[in-house]
């Protein structure tokens, strides 16, 4: 099978990373990716911009690759948004990649050639086998020594609903509930939001970036209402580590939206987790499962995170850790119900493998429903899964990346539980904390 190529499942940030490191050792990278362009997800997200620098969001094999190419590289000091992320590193880099990226093409399905989960006879001696949809509706199979997904979760955000599912009335009142972060830059977009009461839900980055922005929005247009709901008992930690975060523009974020609820701009509900959403005289009506309402609602943005889409690998032997849906080794690492400090621990092949050989999942889709992720995690875990496929075992088990602090110690978990310290910060290696911005890919 070693003639056969590895196949990178999504064109964006990790995936294009990992086909960067096979090409660096003499490996071959079939990347596939469902859209018509390389970072097509990050475009989504255009007018977001990073926290993190050009320096620790292009990936070093890849800007190895890019400057062989005779591409120059982004000034290491500036914060790009996603519109320049794309334009400026993952499409130039699909570029130099060649032919060895394939837009239009959907991976729908991956087993062992002629296997089912269920059979072991012969297993070990069969290739992978991705099953594809192209653009046209037509089909292929292609044969794989190894499949790397790094397809992310952008396609399946978290609903309203405060116990994972779609909460009543939820999907009828899909033309009010927006689950990414609004441009609001667009005069369009603007004039949907301008002067109405619009409910932001969620506790991490992505919801603290859409505070900031209908803030800012309220304060130019003051007849515009903004409610910030939070499943969790107490606002806590929300905000991050402010002046205490490595990454100064992460905790510079959380700042100004504490500022906009410390000014009145934001008003806060916690401990709601909505139940029901409710029509009631042209607006919208949130019931929480404790009887709690917010009435008079025009618009809601659900900021909740993502899951991964597992069902096109269910042929695969996957060991996933039940709560987090992430590997089981890595999930302790970034589960939210244990703690909520700074950094994760740098993990690679090691973490990430399954029983079913020369499988993985890479970058958000790795960490499952766990809600926190930073690029350069990504570009570790593909770097040490290159060298692994490649067979340099220690370089595959050797940690060659420091991970910033978010400045947070206190475990909040999902229902505010304090954490049980055994050392250190929290007492063990934590996740780092995003945004929207190291956006799931599609694949």
């Amino acid at each position: 099978m070693s003639e056969l190529p590895v196949v990178v499942v999504g064109a964006g940030p990790v995936g294009l990373a990992a086909a960067a490191e096979l090409v660096e050792r003499g490996q071959e990278p079939l990347v596939l990716e469902r859209a018509d362009r390389a970072g097509a997800a990050v475009a989504e997200w255009h007018h977001v911009r990073l926290f993190s620098q050009w320096s620790e969001l292009v990936a070093p094999a890849a800007g190895r690759l890019l400057a062989g190419a005779g591409r120059q590289r982004p000034d290491g000091a500036a914060y790009p948004t996603g519109a320049e992320w794309a334009a400026e590193y993952l499409r130039p880099l699909a570029d130099v990649l060649g032919d060895r990226v394939r837009f239009g093409a959907e991976v729908v399905g991956v087993a062992r050639r002629g296997r089912d989960r269920v059979v072991d006879a012969g297993r070990d001696s069969e290739p992978l086998t991705v099953h594809v949809r192209r653009a046209d509706g037509s089909e292929e199979r292609i044969a794989a020594r190894a499949v790397i997904d790094a397809s992310g979760t952008w396609g399946t955000p978290n609903p309203l609903g405060g116990d994972g599912l779609p909460a009543l009335g939820e999907r009828a009142a899909a033309d009010r509930i927006s689950y990414r972060v609004p441009d609001l830059t667009a005069d369009a977009v603007r004039t949907r939001y301008a002067g109405r009461h619009v409910v932001i839900a969620g506790s991490g980055h992505s919801a603290l970036t859409a505070l900031v922005a209908f803030a800012d929005l309220a304060e130019r247009e003051p007849a515009t209402r903004v409610t910030w709901l939070l499943r969790r008992g107490a606002v806590g930690s929300t905000f991050g580590g402010g002046d205490h975060d490595q990454l100064p523009a992460r905790g510079a974020l959380g700042l100004r939206a504490k500022a906009a609820v410390d000014a009145g701009r934001i008003a806060v509900v916690t401990g709601f987790r909505t139940q029901a959403v409710e029509r009631r005289d042209g607006s919208l009506t949130l019931v929480s499962d404790g009887g709690q309402t917010v009435s008079d609602v025009d618009e809601v943005v659900v900021a909740a995170g993502f899951r991964p889409d597992l069902s096109w690998l269910s042929e695969l032997r996957l060991e996933l850790d039940a709560t987090l849906q992430a590997p089981v080794a890595l999930a302790p690492l970034v589960d939210p119900n244990v703690h909520s400090c700074g950094t994760v621990y740098p993990h690679g092949v090691k973490e990430l493998s399954h029983p079913e050989p020369d499988v993985y999942l890479a970058g958000m889709k790795s960490y499952g429903r766990a809600p926190t992720f930073l690029a350069m995690t990504g570009y570790e875990q593909v770097r040490s899964i290159a060298a692994a496929l490649a067979g340099d075992h220690e370089a595959a088990e050797r940690v060659e990346l420091v991970l910033p602090e978010t400045g947070v110690c206190g475990g909040a978990g999902v229902f505010d539980e304090p954490a049980q310290s055994q050392g250190g910060c929290c007492g063990a290696p934590t996740e780092p904390e995003v945004l929207t911005l190291s956006a799931p890919q599609s694949r």
